[in-house]
């Protein structure tokens, strides 16, 4: 039995060594090992040594255990004691003496205190209780007036306590506990003489020890909070999260930290986190006019008239509605939309610059079934790779062109909002130059293909989601009446 001690010690070398990887005992780590050393106090027919600390004999134990509810864990205990008379009680019987090898194994069921009601569950003082029925092997040698009482026997074991586990981190607890053992109708001592209460004798166990937890949480989104916990349980990889798991949200605006433009002030989710002090849908970090409400198109800036031209910038501000203007704001006289039509018989004076017109000044009109080849074709990411995906729809613009050579083709790029204006604006470039390239591949006059790039100036959705930024990242088509000789504008 002696030589139990050496295994348990090296047992609880191992266990510490682990701790640090391991976590204390809850519901995402449910089984647990605790390493403890006892001292245990004798009473019986030869005297009581309770709470005779000088008295005390020691002896190891192990408990392996397994988490049931926030308030009970069930577990299986062994531990091992020699129990021996003093040279006080020998001394008062003739040449009596004994020393009793104990082998306790109990199956305790554990009330504990911190189960949300008193203590929160992680509380760093978690007390309980503890009713440990069991069996009590025992292996005497010893002298009753003389006569040998060497005995091995077994008995049912009652076995109660009280203790407190200090919570000393995730990884560790540390506990005490103190408790009494009533082996029914046990001879511990040897004494022949027995009562018939059969409870002659007994021992408390007064216990310090550590307890380890087993086993991982589940943690789907690796964000180093348990699913069980995790408020936010799909949270990108790499991204900070708070005690919830939810991702971080520095400035408090609903938007977190990593979908934030503007992660320092707070603003609204539709401006992907930047402030709009004029709700006018445009940030204020791009509102030329922060303080009054305006449009996209003039950067923020009010159009009072509606000419096109922003109120700080318009020197003609009264201009009827519908008046062509110039760059301040001011009517134009002669032939606003350039079409070779003067403006005062011009039926259509808002002709799209480029277009081919009659006398009237009105579009030529292309053809209906080749207008409705006119559908853009999208790229990737940050690409000016056309997709083979876009090939179809290409090649029959192609045959269109070769079909009608009185036509041309407008190739328009634009880009979603990530990145700086500068270089989207050349990104969109690059894409309709891309498309160009791909026409006159196919034998087309380069005269012919029209390239304009937008940037991100011109989204079709707004820039809110990876799904609208999508149909941001295209190209678009437009055909017009070819003037050979001509530059195209």
């Amino acid at each position: 039995m002696r030589n139990l001690l050496t295994p348990c010690v090296a047992l609880g070398l191992t266990l510490l060594a682990a701790a640090p990887r391991a976590q204390a005992q809850t519901a995402d780590r449910k089984t647990a090992i605790s390493l403890y050393g006892s001292a245990y106090q004798y009473k019986g027919n030869f005297g009581s040594n309770f709470w005779k600390w000088s008295d005390n004999n020691y002896g190891p134990g192990i408990t392996f255990s397994r988490y049931l509810t926030p308030g009970l864990d069930l577990g299986l205990s062994g531990a091992y004691v020699e129990l021996k008379s003093t040279p006080e009680q020998s001394a008062t019987r003739f040449n009596s003496n004994f020393s009793t090898n104990v082998v306790n194994v109990n199956l305790a069921l554990k009330l504990k205190l911190n189960n949300g009601w008193a203590l929160k569950e992680d509380a760093f003082i978690q007390p309980y209780l503890l009713a440990a029925p069991g069996w009590a092997f025992t292996s005497r040698e010893g002298t009753f007036n003389g006569q040998r009482t060497d005995e091995d026997k077994s008995y049912f074991d009652l076995f109660g306590a009280a203790g407190i586990n200090f919570r000393l981190s995730e990884a560790v607890g540390l506990f005490v506990q103190t408790g009494q053992h009533v082996p029914l109708k046990a001879n511990i001592d040897g004494d022949p003489v027995r009562d018939n209460d059969a409870w002659d004798d007994r021992y408390l166990q007064h216990t310090v020890g550590l307890t380890v937890a087993l086993g991982k949480a589940k943690d789907e989104d690796m964000d180093g909070v348990p699913d069980r916990k995790d408020k936010c349980p799909s949270t990108p990889s790499g991204v900070a999260v708070d005690a919830n798991g939810c991702p971080l949200d520095g400035d408090g605006d609903g938007v977190a930290d990593y979908q934030d433009k503007c992660p320092t002030e707070k603003g609204t989710a539709a401006l992907e986190g930047c402030p709009d002090r004029d709700n006018d849908g445009v940030r204020d970090s791009e509102d030329d006019c922060p303080d009054e409400a305006g449009t996209a198109a003039l950067r923020g800036c009010p159009d009072a008239d509606g000419d096109g031209v922003a109120d700080k910038n318009d020197k003609c501000p009264g201009t009827p509605a519908g008046t062509q203007v110039d760059a301040n704001g001011c009517p134009l006289v002669l032939d606003a939309d350039n079409d070779g039509v003067k403006d005062d018989v011009d039926k259509c004076p808002d002709t799209p610059a480029g277009s081919r017109v009659d006398a009237n000044g009105c579009p030529m009109t292309i053809d209906p079934a080749v207008k409705a080849l006119e559908k853009p074709v999208r790229f990737n990411t940050n690409s000016t790779v056309i997709t083979t995906a876009s090939y179809p729809t290409l090649n029959k613009m192609v045959q269109a062109l070769k079909d009608h050579p009185e036509y041309s083709l407008r190739v328009v790029g634009h880009a979603d909002s990530r990145g700086t204006d500068e270089y989207n604006q050349g990104l969109s470039e690059r894409r309709a130059g891309s498309v160009k390239r791909y026409f006159t591949g196919k034998q087309l006059d380069p005269a012919r293909i029209v390239t304009e790039g937008r940037g991100e100036s011109q989204p079709s959705s707004p820039n809110t989601s990876s799904k609208n930024m999508s149909q941001n990242r295209r190209v678009e088509f437009n055909f017009e009446f070819f003037v050979p000789g001509t530059p195209q504008p």
